[in-house]
């Protein structure tokens, strides 16, 4: 299978711009073959959350915009976009839909980032998600949620054999990103595909310009890092073979080998 990562700096409170940007990548990754589109995390909006506020009026409609180009493209796209909750609050919530349109799995951001005051924004996610895809069972996940293993294995035994990541993550924390996806990719013998926003975002006189990083990647089982992008825009492609996630786990039975009752 053939999976697109699409990294790009977002434009700070513009989602037509935003969406204008998607299509673009999107038919850029169908004329190159690919099954799958990821995006990075709220990659309509971006965090002006003052604003974001103002928007969440239209987040439902902006979030169905990238169902409609799922269906028009014949393309699965995942990534995470802003939603409006039931209460009334704003999401920081993750999206796959497959290539009819139809939404295969919804997650809201449950470890909401502190340092950039999430949570006095946002309301967080209360559960873990997993779904069934064409590509193959998922398990999702936002941006900060790298740094909490237990999601992850909690993915891995509902039984997920790819992790899906959307994420913003700046410098200087590169060495983080590389060494927590490939760790999540080995503890839990699966995939990983995780998408970074690239580019500066002014965060205002609290956290100031924050520089994205870019370097998405994808991760086999076995811990190989099949697909790194550097910092600059676009889209980057490699092929997945599923059928290695089961080869993985029965050549190394960690996950079997486990002592839940110990830990």
């Amino acid at each position: 299978m053939k999976l697109a990562l699409a990294q790009f700096e977002v434009q700070r409170g513009n989602p037509f711009a935003n969406l204008k940007i998607i299509r673009a990548l999107i038919g850029q990754a169908k004329k190159q073959g690919a099954q799958a589109i990821f995006l990075p995390e709220m990659c309509t909006t971006g965090f002006d959350w003052q604003c974001n506020l103002e928007l969440l009026g239209d987040a439902a409609a902006h979030s169905a915009q990238i169902g409609k180009m799922a269906q028009e493209f014949d393309i699965a796209i995942c990534g995470s976009f802003l939603e409006q909750t039931e209460s009334g609050r704003a999401a920081n919530t993750l999206y796959y839909f497959e290539r009819s349109g139809s939404v295969a799995a919804q997650y809201r951001k449950v470890h909401l980032f502190t340092l950039f005051a999430e949570e006095k924004y946002v309301q967080a996610g209360e559960g873990i998600v997993t779904a069934d895809t064409e590509l193959g069972r998922i398990g999702c996940s936002v941006c900060y949620d790298l740094r909490f293993p237990e999601l992850f294995r909690k993915c891995a035994l509902d039984g997920a054999v790819i992790q899906v990541l959307s994420a913003a993550f700046p410098h200087p924390r590169l060495a983080h990103w590389r060494t927590l996806i490939q760790a999540r990719a080995i503890e839990n013998q699966c995939y990983f595909i995780a998408t970074n926003q690239c580019g500066i975002e002014s965060h205002g006189s609290s956290v100031g310009e924050v520089h994205y990083f870019g370097h998405s990647m994808v991760v086999d089982p076995s811990g190989e890092i099949l697909l790194e992008a550097g910092e600059a825009e676009g889209v980057y492609l490699t092929d997945i073979d599923i059928s290695l996630v089961a080869k993985v786990r029965d050549d190394l039975t960690a996950l079997n080998d486990r002592k839940p009752e110990l830990y």
